[in-house]
């Protein structure tokens, strides 16, 4: 069976990770027609937008897309791209599983929690404007529609993949009104599964609990910013963005992409960590139903990286010269192969 998947190979370090990532699903024998598409920079420069309607057109007729990062220019220019195609097709949750890796340093033994974002509204639903030329304002979002459906998207998940704990994060102690509505929301759909603990925690006290004591927490839900920001914490504590996949989520489309940024300055270097997009690209596969090569791609990249000896710079270890991209992506690649063969 083939599969037809959009692809956008991303801004900076972008391309260099999505061909990492494409080496490595090519490798699971699985067939894929790629429909490649820019965005962002080299889209404004193509086509005189960052966000080609061509694209959006292509993923809604696929259904599914591999992404890289895109650059999204601070304090002026276009706004993210990223942010816009979630709200475009409403991929309102962002799933980030985070796990640690034999190999990698880090003060913190195991961790293995995931974050669920809602993403389509809050202060990133871009509702901002300048006052005269003395203050800007910008309006944080809330509705009890996203609120509800991002809650029981993070329940259902903890349903469908034995988590006995959801964390909702807020600061409803402050915003009583906007956060206040996430928290009265998050506690009512609790309720309709008593089988799953269900905690809510400050944003300010949750990052301090995540950096002293993360095996208190299985899944967070929490508003769009805070699980931004979260999301990145969470990553320092295994090792590194480098480490960190993602999917964001819809009723009817996914995109799947890392975590982390386009980090321009190594653009076409061939060294960024490419485990994070390869990991999302296995989160793809269990999407199409592949299970059995996303858990090959799972298994080798974690072999991989506990072997140390074809790995990027930012965990390779002490004595070691890092490998490239591309060489990390290769040996993956090699080991799934073995894992093929093997009976």
């Amino acid at each position: 069976m083939s599969y037809r998947i959009t692809l956008i190979p991303g801004d900076g370090s972008g391309p260099d990770v999505v061909r990492a990532a494409v080496s490595v699903l090519e490798a699971t024998g699985i067939g894929f027609e790629w429909e490649e598409f820019v965005a962002g920079e080299a889209a404004l420069e193509k086509y005189g937008t960052p966000l080609p309607e061509a694209m959006l057109e292509s993923i809604r007729r696929n259904k599914v897309a591999l992404k890289g990062p895109l650059t999204t220019p601070i304090g002026t220019g276009f706004r993210s791209v990223n942010v816009a195609i979630r709200q475009r097709l409403d991929l309102y949750a962002c799933l980030r599983p985070f796990r640690s890796f034999k190999g990698v340093r880090s003060p913190f033994g195991e961790i293995d929690l995931v974050v669920v974002r809602e993403n389509t509204e809050g202060l990133y639903a871009g509702i901002e404007h300048r006052i005269l030329d003395v203050a800007a304002e910008a309006v944080a979002l809330t509705t009890r529609f996203a609120s509800e459906r991002i809650v029981r998207f993070a329940f259902e998940y903890a349903k469908a993949n034995r988590r006995n704990k959801v964390t909702a994060i807020h600061k409803a102690n402050i915003l009583k009104l906007s956060d206040g509505l996430f928290l009265e929301v998050a506690r009512s759909v609790a309720e309709e599964y008593p089988e799953i603990e269900f905690a809510d925690m400050l944003i300010d006290a949750a990052c301090m609990q995540l950096v002293r004591a993360p095996e208190r927490f299985e899944v967070l839900v929490l508003p769009n910013l805070y699980g931004d920001i979260v999301s990145d914490l969470v990553a320092g504590l295994v090792g590194g963005l480098g480490l960190a996949p993602g999917a964001n989520l819809g009723e009817e489309y996914a995109v799947f992409e890392p975590s982390h940024g386009s980090a321009p300055k190594y653009a076409g270097l061939d060294k960024v960590n490419p485990t994070a997009t390869i990991l999302s690209a296995a989160m793809m596969l269990r999407h199409l139903g592949e299970s059995g090569a996303a858990q090959k791609v799972e298994k080798a990249t974690t072999q991989v990286i506990e072997e140390g000896r074809y790995v990027t710079y930012d965990i390779c270890p002490e004595g070691r010269k890092p490998s490239t991209t591309s060489t990390m992506a290769e040996a993956i690649a090699d080991r799934i192969g073995d894992l093929s063969r093997s009976p």
